[in-house]
Parts: C-alpha cells; structure tokens; sequence
C-alpha cells in the first residue's frame, strides 16, 4: 500500500488544487464562449430547430426566469453556486437534469474506450516489440509502411470504409448503431482501435529500439545474459514509462467521447451527445460535458503520476 501513497499528502493537495484551479478556468472560457456564441438561446430553447414564431414577450419570460437577464459575471456564479453543489442545469434538449444525462451516457463511452483500447494494446505492444527487435528487418519495413498508413487516415473515413466492407457490402454487421450492444460495437471500437494502434505500435517501437541501444544492455549482452532476459526484465520495464503516459492521453480521450467516430456509428456516448448539444446551443450540457472531458483529463494524469511512483524505484526513493 506504501508503493501508491508516495505522493505526499502536500504533493496530493497540491494536485488537488491544480485540478480545481483548471476546472474552474475552462468552465469560465467554456461559458463565455457560449453566451458569445451566435443566436439566440432562449429562442432555440423555446422552437428548437422548428421555424416558429415565437413572441418576444415569451422570450423575455424565460430568458428572466433563467436569469439570463443578468449581467454575464452574475450568471457565472449563479452556475457556479450550482454546480458546486452537484446541480449542473437542466437539459432543454432532452427535458432532463444535465448530471442525469451526463451518465445515462458515460457507460456507452466508456465500453466504447475500453474495447478500443484492449484491441490497440493487443495489436500495438507485440507488433512494436517485435519490429524493434527484429529493426531493419522486412517485418520492421512492414509495421512502419503500415502504421504511416493507419496514422494518415482521418477517423472518419476508416469508420465509412468499415461500413462499406463490413456492413454494405458483406453484410456482416449492422450499418446503423443508435444503441449499445456487441453487434454495434465491432465497428466504432475497430475504427478507433486501428488508428490508436497505429500512433502507439510506433510508439513502443521508438521507445524499445531506444532503450535497446543504452549501454546497460551492452553490458547485459557481455555479461552472458540471454537476449529474451534482457528484453523482458530489463529494456521493457524501462521502457514502460513514456508508454503509460501515451496510454494514459489516448485513454482520456476516448473517456472525453470520440465525438467523429460516435456520430458516424450513430454510436451513443458522449462524443455524440456533445455534438448534439452544440448543435442545440444547450449550453448548460455543453458546460457539464467539456467539464467531465477536463475532469477525466486531469484524473488520469493524476493516476499515471501515481503509476510513476510505483513502477520507477528511483521515484519512490526520491519521494521517501
């Protein structure tokens, strides 16, 4: 248990107060920029992407009831009061409380990450070993033309040329998602998984090739130790820490929603609903969900700092 406490209490408050300084500062700008943002709220509230007339004295009504009638500074902390206490606003796009639909969402996201994150780990952390082992090899050319190509296409077009093979013309799974289930995951989670194991099996490639040329494994090597030995229990466990920073990013953002991959799946998670409330100017959603993107963010930079300590002994020394 002391190897995850390293972080001193000083340490962990201090991060603490980082996290609340920066939530604090992208709610104000995420705010500002959707109260400066074009059009009407309160008519898009009332008609929503209707073309109806709609009185000015109704808008006033509601635009006062809200308390949209108040100077901007005024109507942040008003929101701030609120979301402090848990009470983020409630939708008008889906006439329910944000925090409700915030995780009425978040399981979709988060089967969404999981699924593409095991598939990268399970291409990216083999093929990268072995084409840094095997360097200058066919099978090094090979991973390296392939993984140029998957870091060169765009999300959205993998997604469509999926659909195509797989749902259009093979017929194998289905073309519109719009719920949660196995069938509907395959293709969203493949979309980003290849992409995502593109970036990381270079990744772990570079970091392995790096560390394989560090004179301790010169020295490993006259020592007599064997190559299998000097692979797993000394290059790798050195070679963990950039790779748990980059899974730690890519893992965050895929917790924040791939909103491309999720409205081209129809997928429903919070990339999806993030889309969906902008296009509604709901701002009190688009608040609650940029500030979970920033939250998932800062938290799992917080983990992978603990995730330091805990691998690196040089760390845990220091901290001592």
């Amino acid at each position: 248990m002391r190897e995850w406490c390293v972080l001193s209490n000083k340490q962990l408050l201090g991060r603490i107060g980082q996290i609340v300084l920066v939530l604090l500062g992208i709610s104000f700008i995420t705010f500002a920029l959707v109260m400066l943002s074009p059009g009407d709220p309160v008519r898009q509230m009332i008609a929503g992407n209707e073309d109806i007339v709609v009185s000015q004295q109704e808008v006033e009504a509601l635009r006062h009831e809200l308390g949209l009638d108040k100077p901007f500074i005024f109507q942040y902390l008003d929101w701030l009061g609120r979301a402090v206490q848990g009470d983020f606003g409630f939708s008008y796009m889906v006439k329910k409380p944000v925090i409700e639909e915030l995780m009425h969402s978040l399981p979709a996201t988060v089967i969404l990450a999981v699924a593409s994150t095991v598939f990268m780990l399970l291409v990216s952390i083999p093929a990268g070993i072995y084409s840094a082992v095997k360097h200058n090899s066919w099978f090094d050319y090979m991973v390296r033309g392939l993984t140029f190509v998957g870091v060169s296409i765009p999300n959205f077009w993998m997604g469509l040329m999926l659909l195509w093979i797989f749902g259009l013309k093979l017929g194998l799974l289905p073309i519109v998602g719009g719920r949660v289930s196995p069938e509907t995951l395959v293709l969203p989670a493949l979309t980003l998984g290849i992409v995502m194991a593109a970036k990381y099996t270079r990744q772990v490639r570079a970091t392995v090739l790096e560390e394989l040329n560090q004179d301790y494994v010169v020295g490993a090597r006259a020592r007599g130790m064997s190559e299998s030995h000097i692979l797993w229990k000394e290059v790798l466990p050195n070679a963990m820490l950039p790779l748990i920073t980059l899974l730690g990013l890519s893992f965050g953002n895929l917790l924040g929603g791939a909103a491309v991959v999720e409205i081209v799946f129809s997928w429903p998670g919070l990339g999806y609903l993030a889309v969906q409330s902008i296009i509604y100017r709901d701002f009190q959603l688009v608040q609650g969900i940029v500030l979970w993107i920033a939250l998932m963010y800062m938290v799992i930079n917080l983990i992978v700092d603990i995730s330091y300590n805990h691998l690196d002994p040089r760390l845990r020394k220091a901290g001592k």
